[in-house]
């Protein structure tokens, strides 16, 4: 087991509560905040949480921890006292997708099953209380700064009190336009494609390895070398088409051919429950030929003809021929998956950034071939709409980070009064181990 599978099993066993091989042989209350304690354990495992993401802790990381779970526990406490419900319906659905980035990251549930030697349902209920806290806790975060606002003036007066050191640096980022086109696959390819994928399933069927076969035949380059398994997932996870004809699989089956925007599959079910299920798969696509990647760069050429001689704009061109579908609503503006149109430079696909870098605002480049996200050849063209230095963060350029920057601060500065007001009147018992913590709220130690 490599080095990173480690650090995320070590993720995983913290996360779950079970942190193992420390010193303390048996866990203990550490404090007190009304009814609810917090253990040992709970900053052990936060602090080796942070480890295993590739923090840096450093001497005071513990006692910050520490304080963090002291107010978490006191909004717990008061949410409590307030009667503030959550449904189980959101607590399930927050597990789900806890359960779902564990799988990710793991690799499969069967190898999380196997693990911690747990049935998944199992795992889910040594989440459950978790996740509820941590659901009433934010609601009661929510109760306190949900209507908070921010003015220009308060935003300028947060940019002026910042130490030099805490303005933030603001990267090069970029807004980009493209035109897509897809080269057309010729009837041949895609027959010949099919009746390879055809032989291969009737090898399946007279009992031939599936997960071998997809090692050997699979263009999937993410599963192919796992035998083509694609692990456990819910349908709004897969391509409606896949989830489709996954979904309709009795365990252990194996599906006809199903076309999705990746391409063409042979799916076997391994396992399924009612919302979820764990899928091995085939994937092939046809191969293009010159004459048609040629083709498609005509009708690239011919869509760039228009622009330059000013009988289309870049954003009309892009809404009439792109046949990407995302971006073609919005004038071929890119968005990107983290929000809005901006895009970091390590954010941008690496054959598109190698291509941005070099235009000036309102350029557009020359035609070339890439992938999409789905591994799909395509034809573009990239027009550079704005593009930014890097820089130190100031209000005329930045406003909305600020903006951003000075709501979390406000939002922080009333729960932490609120919490300096709560502490006179609830109980709080400290471990004499954390009594020389230097908290930033002042009270934790009232005698």
């Amino acid at each position: 087991m490599n080095k990173r599978n480690l650090s995320l099993i070590l993720l995983l066993v913290l996360c779950i509560g079970a942190v193992k091989s420390q010193p303390r042989v048996i866990d203990q209350v550490i404090a007190v905040v009304g009814d609810k304690r917090i253990l040992y354990s709970d900053v052990e495992g936060q602090y080796y949480q942070l480890i295993a993401q590739g923090e840096k802790p450093t001497s005071e990381t513990r006692c910050q921890i520490f304080e963090h779970l002291l107010i978490q526990k006191l909004l717990l406490n008061q949410a409590e006292v307030d009667s503030i419900e959550i449904l189980e319906s959101q607590v399930d659905a927050a597990l789900d997708e806890r359960m779902r980035y564990f799988v990710n990251m793991i690799g499969s549930e069967q190898k999380l099953e196997d693990y911690f030697k747990k049935s998944t349902l199992e795992i889910k209920e040594d989440f459950r209380d978790a996740i509820r806290e941590q659901l009433l806790t934010d609601k009661m975060r929510q109760e306190l700064t949900g209507n908070i606002s921010v003015t220009p003036s308060e935003v300028k007066s947060f940019y002026k009190s910042l130490p030099k050191a805490d303005i933030p640096y603001i990267e090069s980022e970029a807004e980009i336009s493209q035109i897509c086109i897809y080269p057309k696959y010729a009837e041949k390819a895609v027959f010949e494609m099919r009746e390879k994928l055809l032989a291969i399933r009737q090898r399946i069927l007279d009992g031939e390895n599936f997960a071998t076969l997809a090692v050997l035949y699979s263009e999937d380059p993410g599963t192919a070398t796992r035998g083509g398994d694609v692990g456990w997932s819910s349908k709004a996870e897969l391509d409606p088409e896949y989830a489709k004809a996954a979904f309709g699989l009795k365990k252990g089956s194996v599906s006809k051919i199903v076309e999705s925007s990746f391409g063409y599959h042979i799916i076997q079910c391994m396992d399924r429950t009612e919302d979820r299920v764990q899928t091995r798969h085939i994937l092939m696509k046809p191969k293009l030929t010159a004459a048609e990647e040629k083709e498609a760069y005509a009708r690239m050429d011919s869509i760039l003809i228009l622009i330059k001689s000013d009988s289309l704009t870049f954003e009309k061109a892009a809404m009439m021929y792109s046949e990407d579908k995302e971006s073609r609503l919005n004038g071929g503006q890119m968005a990107n998956p983290r929000g809005g149109a901006w895009w970091k430079t390590d954010e941008m696909d690496s054959r598109d950034y190698s291509v941005i870098k070099n235009l000036n605002e309102g350029e557009l480049s020359a035609p070339y071939e890439t992938a999409d996200t789905k591994g799909k050849p395509v034809v573009k063209v990239l027009m550079l709409k704005k593009r930014t230095n890097p820089h130190i963060a100031n209000p005329e350029d930045d406003f909305n980070k600020l903006k951003e920057m000075a709501a979390q601060k406000k939002q922080t500065d009333i729960v932490n009064k609120w919490v300096e007001e709560k502490i006179q009147t609830t109980f709080i018992r400290i471990d004499p181990e954390y009594r020389n913590c230097k908290f930033t709220i002042n009270g934790w130690l009232k005698s």
